[in-house]
């Protein structure tokens, strides 16, 4: 929680009338130019969506990002669904658009399900990881691959981790200026996708470098929940989700692991 009327940690604002209104879904961990310093996805990363809430106008605002893993499985934070829960948002939704801007079409209804140990964990490992179960399977979208257990932890025995290349993608805030505070954020709600490396390692965690200076982007407020794939811009291999970051969103992404037996866990029971 970043303030009193923020919920989770890298969400975004909705300014809709009445239950919607001031409330900050912080879910991103870094920038990446909407993801910030970022580009436009374009049909990249077709399994990666926006989680909506029903707006007091009839229509969905987006608040978070997750990553089809099934063809009926979202994966996404789960202070993005306890934010939802907290301040009685409804029912939650998914949409694999491109582009949000002008409205939301092809949306689908779920269950969301965030991990049983969710908050008991303390800084070292908040189990920030949940699923929506999807009414009706996703046809024609390829799920994104998940990694193996301990993936990350043998990279970096082997000194390879900071040579690896990673990808995430959200539809998040956009930042394009190196050099100003909040105030250089800008909502546009349309799938975007940087590159960022590695900067640490810890058990629960994968810290990215978000770092203009260095050729690093970013996610930012509403990419929470969005992956981080492991290699270029053509993988398809999860290892990490959003979950916090800096405040001005141009210097750390920390991201979630999916290496570790309790994501695996977790993720495995909802998997055909």
């Amino acid at each position: 929680m970043r303030a009193a009327r923020e919920v989770g940690r890298r969400g975004r604002r909705l300014w809709t009338a009445s239950s919607l209104a001031a409330v900050t879904l912080a879910v991103a961990a870094s920038p990446a130019g909407a993801i910030t310093f970022g580009e436009l996805d374009g049909e990249l990363h077709p399994n990666v969506g926006a989680l909506l809430v029903e707006d007091d106008a009839g229509g969905y605002a987006s608040i978070c990002t997750g990553t089809l893993i099934d063809e009926d499985v979202f994966l996404t934070a789960a202070h993005c669904l306890a934010a939802v829960e907290e301040f009685d948002l409804g029912d939650v939704f998914v949409s694999f658009d491109t582009d949000l801007t002008d409205g939301v079409t092809g949306v689908l209804d779920g269950d969301g399900v965030m991990h049983p140990l969710y908050g008991s964990g303390g800084a070292n490992n908040a189990y920030d990881i949940a699923v929506v179960l999807l009414d009706q399977p996703v046809a024609g979208i390829e799920p994104a691959a998940l990694p193996e257990v301990g993936l990350l932890d043998r990279l970096q025995s082997e000194r390879t981790l900071r040579r690896q290349p990673f990808t995430a993608v959200g539809y998040g805030l956009v930042r394009e200026d190196k050099t100003g505070g909040p105030a250089a954020l800008v909502d546009d709600p349309r799938r975007r996708f940087t590159t960022q490396t590695a900067a640490s390692l810890q058990k629960a965690w994968l810290l990215l470098s978000m770092q203009p200076s260095t050729g690093d982007g970013g996610t930012c407020f509403g990419d929470s929940g969005g992956p981080h794939f492991l290699g270029g811009a053509d993988s398809n291999l999860v290892v990490a989700i959003t979950v916090t970051g800096d405040a001005v969103c141009r210097a750390t992404d920390k991201t979630y692991r999916l290496d570790t037996p309790w994501s695996s866990e977790f993720l495995a029971q909802f998997l055909d």
